[in-house]
């Protein structure tokens, strides 16, 4: 049988050291850390096989969150697959300020969240563990999503709405946070291979200047709003602009407010309306 440091050295030959270690740790049940505890233990030929296979996954350009099943967001493990876009640490920066705005803005007794698109529910579900006592609602139009979002909120027990709908077409009731991660991709947009071979393309593009889904989500909004309300979007790096001026005309009477990510982009966008 083969050793630990075996496997990770047969790994390195084909894909990055890095994500040789990760996927061997995660078949062992590990940190990869620990690996250096266990380089001369011996696997079984079952998990032998298995990392030599998720090794080929890697080599063949598969992402490495589908090839292990899961990624961590806000310090909870989610489910991801094919169906579901693999979550984004900009994503969990959009979280994080909506986490803020909430807190310093709204009281959290009977909150009603919303998540347009949800994928894989990492949005959604980590603002119900963050706010128990909030009444969350996942939408997505893809079926094959929600049953991967309905998963992640069974493992992570959070007591959530699912609902297949195309944003706002199924969806009844008003709500205090809208809160979303469209596709806002261009038609046309050049992103990484791996990202176009392997993530669904249903959540990446979004028409010819990747303002669609912004566009569709805005023209119905405001009868889905209560009167105090917070609007939270991910946004593309160069739609700041277009997309401040978009939420200025539906939203005249909020603070519209632009953040920047840690790395200086314009990549979230606020609409917030409280009473005087």
């Amino acid at each position: 049988m083969a050793t630990v440091e075996e496997l990770i050295i047969n790994g390195k030959k084909k894909v990055h050291s890095t994500h040789a270690k990760m996927l061997l740790a995660d078949l062992l049940n590990l940190n990869p850390l620990e690996l250096l505890l266990h380089l001369d233990e011996e696997v079984t030929p079952e998990v032998e096989q298995h990392y030599y296979e998720q090794i080929q996954k890697l080599a063949n350009q598969e992402p490495l969150q589908y090839v292990i099943g899961n990624v961590n967001f806000y310090g909870n493990t989610f489910v991801v697959n094919p169906k579901v876009l693999i979550p984004r640490f900009e994503t969990e920066e959009l979280v994080e300020n909506t986490l803020n705005f909430i807190q310093y803005y709204f009281s959290e007794q009977d909150l009603k969240i919303i998540d347009l698109g949800t994928g894989s529910g990492c949005i959604g579900i980590t603002l119900k563990k963050k706010i128990p006592t909030s009444q969350v609602t996942l939408v997505d139009i893809s079926k094959e999503a929600l049953t991967v979002a309905l998963e992640n909120a069974k493992q992570l027990e959070a007591e959530v709405t699912c609902l297949e709908s195309d944003f706002w077409e199924k969806v009844p009731g008003k709500y205090h946070i809208v809160i979303s991660n469209p596709p806002y991709l261009k038609q046309d947009e050049e992103v990484e291979n791996i990202v176009v071979q392997n993530e669904p393309h249903l959540a990446l593009y979004a028409g010819e200047d990747g303002l669609d889904c912004y566009q569709k989500i805005l023209s119905e909004i405001k009868e889905h709003l209560e009167e105090e309300y917070l609007v939270a979007f991910e946004i593309g790096a160069d739609q700041g602009l277009p997309l401040k001026k978009m939420f200025q005309e539906v939203f005249t009477d909020a603070l519209i407010t632009l953040k920047k990510d840690l790395q200086g982009r314009d990549r979230m966008i606020f609409a917030l309306k409280k009473k005087a």
